[in-house]
């Protein structure tokens, strides 16, 4: 996947700060082989039980909920990256992270996953293979990452209403998950929503008093 980031900075505006911070794996490590195999087989199940209809609500309902979290802390709390203990479903190398550091990601993936899902359903391949690596937030991001990421939350679902069968032939491989068509992409957006609001909601917990 490629980094569809563009940032802009201002003077009068917080900036994350940029330092050595703590020894992590780097990125596109992965997750630990049996967690990866029990992800796997969540991941199998969610979609399974799920549908085009519950995953859209799923997404619109964890972006709402990042939402809310973001507004309970102040500009500078959220440009602070905060080491957290590693969540399941997280690589080691993103529990360093601002809020703004965690909407970029979201802002990037949410982006990556509307293209794939268009490519898919017109029947491209994206020739670039998919790196976990390849998505990783900027430490120097502003507020205008909370807008942007808004707009990319409106982007895929506009992106997947546009899709009459996310059913598609077509498969782009994800690193963790294998192949997947539009509709486990789709599932995954909504998936990766949640893994990140829990992010959020640990770095909020570790915040300076």
């Amino acid at each position: 996947m490629s980094n569809l980031s563009s940032h802009s900075k201002s003077d009068d505006q917080p900036q994350t700060e940029i330092s050595e911070g703590p020894r992590l794996d780097p990125p596109g490590a992965g997750l630990p082989p049996l967690e990866l195999a029990i992800g796997r087989r969540l991941f199998a199940f969610t979609r399974w039980r799920g549908s085009r209809e519950s995953f859209d609500v799923r997404i619109d309902g964890e972006r709402e909920a990042i939402e809310r979290l973001v507004a309970r802390c102040s500009e500078v709390e959220r440009s602070r990256p905060v080491l957290i203990p590693r969540p399941r479903g997280l690589e080691d190398s993103s529990r360093n992270w601002s809020v703004w550091m965690t909407l970029d990601h979201l802002r990037i993936t949410n982006d990556v996953f509307a293209m794939v899902i268009k490519s898919l359903a017109a029947g491209r391949v994206p020739q670039r293979e998919a790196s976990t690596a390849d998505v990783k937030p900027s430490a120097e991001v502003s507020n205008e990452v909370e807008t942007a990421f808004a707009a990319s939350c409106d982007r895929l679902l506009e992106t997947v209403d546009g899709v009459g069968d996310l059913r598609t032939k077509a498969n782009y491989a994800h690193p963790w998950f294998g192949p997947l068509d539009a509709s486990g992409w789709h599932a995954l957006a909504a998936v990766h929503l949640g893994l990140h609001r829990g992010q959020i909601e640990k770095i909020l917990e570790r915040l300076p008093a």
